[in-house]
């Protein structure tokens, strides 16, 4: 009994999805465009956290010391900074070593090397690059660089700069450009939700006052109040499966074409692989979403206005 009425709502729920066509399409269209904007912020997510992860994998704390600063001094800091918990490693950069690695950077550049050789000395000092276990961690390291027994040699100054702070700048900021979007992307998936819910709840009410005579005849007939509103909240979860598959066909050929782009751009990511490899997912974040829109749509219109 219980599986004949269940066929019997899916059927008659497909009849009025199909009967209503030119409403269930514009339905069907909203929460498209709905789906498709969640499903766009999980790929644009995607991209702007790969692209926080690689900048923070390439931050570190250079320190630069004045040429006159001694050796031993240097070595000395750098044993300091090896033994704080928060270090991951150390890495000593000689006044020598860091003019070779200028004279490679600049190798095509042959009037800066010129104006190097008429130099009567090294102009370069030696320097510290310094790796933190978590990111997090890099604040109190040039903290401590920069407190006064760390920095000095006796009454004379050894470090020139510490760049900790530039990096953190970039960070921030961009850690801030996605918080901002996220926000953004909230609000709009909000308000579209709404209009979603909206545009259903007025579709699944016109259906029923379409079918208002065959309710009444099915009511005559002693059918129950589930059966009277089964086909209705069916009807509303087609629109969420069509939908959810419109928008997952959709996202192939966009993502498709976009995945070189972003490869090229970005990277380390290609948002079509991206797709492929969480589709899963993706698959049920889109579908999940379109069949919760429909049928939560779908049952409080029937709540409000089919009276049985």
């Amino acid at each position: 009994m219980w599986w004949t009425n269940t066929k019997r709502i899916i059927k008659y729920g497909s009849v009025g999805f199909i009967r209503n066509s030119f409403v269930s399409l514009s339905t069907i269209l909203v929460m498209t465009v709905t789906l498709f904007v969640i499903g766009s912020l999980i790929f644009i997510g995607a991209v702007l956290n790969n692209t926080l992860s690689q900048v923070r994998e390439k931050v570190d704390i250079n320190v630069y010391f004045v040429t006159t600063a001694d050796e031993g001094s240097i070595l000395s800091l750098k044993k300091s900074v090896e033994a704080l918990a928060e270090v991951s490693s150390v890495e000593y950069i000689s006044r020598e070593q860091a003019l070779d690695d200028f004279r490679e950077r600049h190798a095509n550049d042959q009037l800066t090397l010129q104006a190097l050789d008429e130099l009567d000395e090294n102009p370069l000092g030696a320097s510290l690059s310094i790796r933190a276990k978590e990111t997090s961690q890099y604040e109190g390291i040039a903290t401590f660089l920069e407190n006064d027994v760390a920095v000095s040699a006796g009454n004379e100054p050894i470090i020139e700069k510490v760049n900790f702070f530039q990096n953190k700048v970039a960070i921030d900021r961009l850690t801030r450009i996605i918080d901002s979007s996220e926000k953004f992307g909230i609000a709009i998936i909000i308000f579209l939700l709404v209009s979603s819910i909206m545009i259903t709840f007025n579709t699944i009410r016109l259906a029923i006052y379409t079918a208002r005579d065959e309710i009444s005849v099915m009511k005559l007939v002693g059918a129950g109040n589930s059966y009277v509103r089964g086909p209705f909240v069916f009807e509303g979860v087609l629109y969420g499966v069509v939908a959810g598959i419109v928008t997952l066909i959709l996202f192939y050929p966009l993502t498709l074409w976009l995945g070189p782009v972003t490869e090229g751009f970005f990277n380390d990511i290609n948002i079509f692989q991206y797709y492929l490899d969480n589709f899963g997912q993706i698959f049920l974040i889109i579908m999940g979403t379109g069949i919760l829109l429909g049928s939560v749509s779908s049952y409080l219109a029937v709540r409000r206005y089919l009276k049985v």
